[in-house]
């Protein structure tokens, strides 16, 4: 729990006045993804986990002094994904002046490290994200693909719908660039750090004394030793590159949602399918409603399965997202067995709870609600979701149908008084 310790003695510092006293911000290692290799492959991890978490910090700092690499920041292409200025801006503590964005919006929740684990985060359902994967799940570009800066940027001036995470209207563009550039920033370092481990698991024998890199031979004498070091540095270097490289490429991954074809309805909101639903393009839109509806239920699209045949998310629902697979059911134990699972739990990791499906009858979609938004979550799925992307097949499911699935899901918005005084807040899901 040492994330909680550090957030909650920044907190009474800064109360009682003595912020000088407190503990300097530290990032946590990743420890579960360490322990989830030792119970999986039965070989001692502390090394290894100390090693990677020691390259990362050589690398990317501290939460009060963040910096790059040098090989990112040496490279402009690479150096232009990350503003050093801006991670000064977003890091250190609340209070310092021109500083302390990420401490003041965002660690509640997400926690120092980006690791989902704020003080906060054991009340939500879903948790809020683990930045540390490298996955997020509401972006503009294909499955397997990095968000744009424009993904992250809406997503932290605007909220997310349906959730915990809301708009601050108090930040600033300059704000919200300097936090998009920090979320980007914790995302690099976690997955460097897991890069490192998984790729030491499979290349190393740490039975034989094998280590991801020895800190003590950075200045050895011995010219074997330097080497090793210096190959150990490199391959760290040539995994951060390839991170970096996955972003510059986001761009090029965009997906381009066509226009409704000539003569479809196609509401952007549920005022809009209200008012349409009223005048002399209801015809069209029922019609359209029913094939969105025999698509919803039927086997190939089988929205049903887990969002139930009415959409209220009461199908399906015993699943869990891919953080939570990963470190459960990717290393052959249920997710509902906790006795096993005490190792892990000790070392971070939050009890797993199932992923819900939307209940359609609310209206709140984490992705957005206008067409375009509902399709691409439709064609691409949601990453870390147990959501996939759908299938098309020729003469049954179409890519024109899915603008008759996005109608269907519209057309089962309740309105306050129909749906009661259920609330999102109150039953907490995810898409």
């Amino acid at each position: 729990m040492a994330v909680l310790s550090v957030a909650v003695a920044v907190m009474l510092g800064t109360i009682g006045g003595c912020s000088q006293e407190t503990k300097p911000l530290a990032f946590e290692p990743n420890l579960v993804h360490a322990m989830k290799y030792e119970i999986k492959e039965g070989v001692p991890m502390e090394q290894a986990s100390e090693d990677a978490f020691w390259i990362v910090t050589e690398m990317f700092g501290t939460p009060e002094n963040p910096k790059l690499p040098s090989v990112i920041t040496e490279d402009e292409e690479f150096a232009s994904i990350v503003s050093v200025e801006n991670l000064q801006r977003a890091s250190g503590r609340i209070g310092e002046e021109g500083r302390g964005l990420y401490q003041t919006h965002c660690v509640t929740c997400h926690g120092v490290t980006g690791n989902g684990r704020g003080e906060l985060s054991a009340t939500m359902n879903p948790y809020p994200r683990d930045y540390r994967k490298g996955v997020f799940k509401f972006k503009s570009t294909e499955r397997g693909e990095k968000p744009l800066r424009e993904d992250l940027a809406g997503l932290i001036k605007n909220g997310i719908n349906g959730s915990r995470m809301v708009a601050i209207p108090s930040l600033t563009e300059e704000d919200v660039e300097a936090l998009v550039d920090y979320v980007i920033y914790l995302s690099w370092r976690g997955e460097l750090e897991r890069m490192l481990i998984d790729d030491a698991i499979y290349e190393l024998d740490f039975e034989e004394g094998d280590r991801i890199i020895n800190p003590a031979y950075q200045n050895s004498a011995d010219e074997e030793e330097k080497e090793e070091f210096e190959d150990s540095w490199e391959l760290a270097e040539d995994f951060a590159m390839e991170i970096g490289e996955a972003w510059l490429e986001a761009p090029d991954a965009v997906v381009e949602v066509p226009d409704p074809p000539e003569g479809f309805v196609v509401p952007d909101s549920h005022e809009e399918f209200v008012a349409a639903m009223s005048d002399d393009r209801a015809e069209t839109l029922t019609a359209s409603v029913e094939r969105g509806r025999e698509l919803f239920r039927g086997k190939i699209a089988a929205c049903s399965k887990c969002h139930g045949e009415n959409g209220r998310g009461d199908g399906q629902n015993t699943d869990y997202d891919d953080w939570t697979k990963e470190w459960t059911l990717g290393i052959g134990i249920k997710p509902e067995n906790r006795d096993a699972l005490i190792k892990l739990l000790a070392r971070g990791a939050l009890p797993p709870v199932n992923a819900k499906p939307r209940n359609f009858a609310l209206g709140a979609f984490h992705g957005g609600a206008k067409a375009s938004d509902l399709y691409m979550r439709i064609t691409q799925g949601i990453e870390g979701s147990p959501m996939p992307a759908v299938t098309f097949v020729d003469g049954q499911f179409e890519e024109d149908d899915v603008w008759h699935l996005i109608n269907f899901i519209r057309s089962l918005q309740e309105s306050t008084e129909e749906s009661g005084s259920e609330t999102e807040a109150e039953t907490p899901q995810q898409t």
